[in-house]
């Protein structure tokens, strides 16, 4: 899809440059809150899987407090995020700065979200089909669900997006997005910042399944 590719990524230039200036004013404000509540470092950098897995460092303004030395990251995300962290994730605001991700061609405005590195072996080969495109800054399962979503239907989402993308579609998700933010929808799951972690299908079948696995192991 050449023409198509050609086209996205013009218009991915054009409007996240466009979206970085007209928003200035409300990046300077995120950034002097975060500054004001969490002190430094005001951005949150870490790396991410791109086009075809290949790494890039994400850019979005910090919503939690750095984690106690020796304190599980992923079990305190929930405790960690501060007032201010809040409102910038329910109003999306948190992901403003990944428009330089855009500019410089790691992100796309549209395609499947950007998850962990680690997450990469726990893919099936159908759910690791989402890294044929770009990575998005919002997507098709963004505007079905968001993070109220299962594992699965997300990743069955963004394959859909990944055989079915055209512009029309494209500027759907974008119109549908910004109803979503207005909205705060999906935002996380319960218990959870956003969602609990991905351990792969084997995990998720184990679960499903009342844990028989690990309920075996323990009568053995």
């Amino acid at each position: 899809m050449p023409l198509y590719d050609h086209l996205k990524r013009t218009m991915d230039v054009v409007a996240a440059g466009a979206g970085l200036v007209a928003t200035a004013p409300v990046l300077a404000a995120s950034a002097a809150a975060v500054y004001a509540t969490m002190g430094r470092p005001i951005f949150y950098r870490q790396q991410r899987p791109g086009l075809h897995g290949v790494p890039f460092k994400l850019i979005k303004f910090r919503t939690m407090r750095l984690s106690a030395p020796g304190q599980d990251d992923i079990g305190s995300e929930a405790s960690r995020i501060t007032p201010v962290g809040q409102f910038l994730r329910s109003t999306s605001l948190d992901e403003l700065p990944t428009l330089i991700n855009v500019l410089r061609g790691e992100m796309s405005l549209v395609g499947p979200r950007p998850l962990l590195m680690r997450y990469l072996p726990r893919y099936s080969a159908e759910q690791a089909r989402r890294h044929e495109v770009r990575p998005g800054v919002t997507g098709w399962a963004q505007i079905n669900g968001r993070n109220a979503l299962s594992w699965d239907q997300k990743f069955a989402l963004d394959v859909w997006y990944v055989d079915h993308r055209s512009l029309a579609l494209d500027l759907k998700i974008l119109v549908g997005t910004v109803g979503k933010v207005f909205a705060r929808e999906g935002i996380s799951q319960s218990g959870h910042a956003t969602m609990p972690e991905f351990m792969g299908d084997e995990a998720t079948d184990e679960e499903a399944s009342g844990n028989d696995f690990t309920t075996a192991r323990k009568g053995a």
